[in-house]
């Protein structure tokens, strides 16, 4: 099985082209085997991209490190929807629907001066804001919750997440708290937890600090739908006038923007492959 490995914003998966390769029957098991930092190539999980088979030009599933399926990564599908295009799978098109455990969602592909593809802006969808679309099992609309000693926004974004605001996320027991909620039963699918603060801002834009456990994988240096959910619960909770914002990942800045409350969050960022190999 031939593989691409890529990063976004330091957040790595392996990428197969289902277009051309052929996966195993227990998808969960190769995803924890390639995953593996000793004995595998090393990954926060596994991503396939291949044929649409519902009105998309690509399919993207993903697996995380621990072998679970996740519905959606905003890291993943710019490297996957980059994988399509450097194997010429999209025709020509350098705006494809990809097909997502999110939906369909529509990428724009960027490219660089001298021609290659090096990242992209994605139309990440509308934010889910009810209880159970996130989901989280709270017994009214209000999606605010204290867990931890920390005061959480819940936040759909296609996966769920739990945004946290600490003094210093930096500084912060990430190893030891993420899981905690993670696991939580308030979350019957699990969540994403981010922990986030304010820092001074930069050309006119706010900066929001990120730190990431996800899913399934721990931390990671990037978590794209987290980014999103982060920008949605600064603006509503903290009262950011601006509709776009820099969040600062330990792997790098994601340009985030959510127009409207009735808008969808546009993510923008880079797509880079790192090596290819067999397995």
């Amino acid at each position: 099985m031939r593989f691409t490995k890529m990063h976004g914003c330091g957040n790595d998966y392996v990428y197969v082209d289902a277009w051309s390769e052929s996966l195993p029957a227990d998808i969960p098991a190769l995803a924890m085997a390639v995953s593996d930092r000793h004995r595998g190539i090393g990954a926060d999980g596994l991503i396939v991209i291949g044929p649409g088979r519902d009105g998309g030009d690509a399919r993207m599933r993903m697996w995380n490190a621990d072998g679970s399926e996740s519905e959606m990564c905003g890291n993943g599908i710019r490297c996957a929807a980059k994988l399509a295009w450097d194997h010429g799978r999209l025709g020509g098109n350098r705006a494809p629907r990809v097909e997502t455990g999110a939906g369909l969602l529509r990428v724009e592909l960027r490219f660089a001066a001298g021609g290659g593809c090096d990242g992209a802006s994605v139309s990440m969808g509308r934010p889910r804001l009810l209880p159970a679309q996130v989901p989280v099992a709270l017994p009214g609309p209000d999606l605010v919750l204290e867990r931890q000693g920390l005061r959480l926004r819940a936040v759909g974004m296609g996966n769920p997440h739990a945004v946290a605001v600490v003094p210093d996320p930096d500084a912060f027991p990430v190893a030891e708290v993420g899981p905690r909620i993670e696991h939580d039963p308030v979350f019957p699918r699990r969540t994403n937890v981010e922990f986030t603060a304010r820092l001074p801002d930069e050309g006119g834009l706010p900066v929001i600090r990120q730190r990431t456990w996800e899913r399934g994988s721990g931390i990671t240096l990037a978590c794209g739908t987290g980014a999103c959910a982060v920008t949605v619960a600064w603006i509503i909770d903290r009262g950011i006038a601006a509709r776009e914002v820099i969040v600062r990942l330990d792997g790098g800045d994601l340009r985030i923007a959510w127009p409207a409350d009735d808008a969808e969050v546009r993510m923008t960022g880079e797509a880079v492959s790192v090596f290819e190999g067999a397995w």
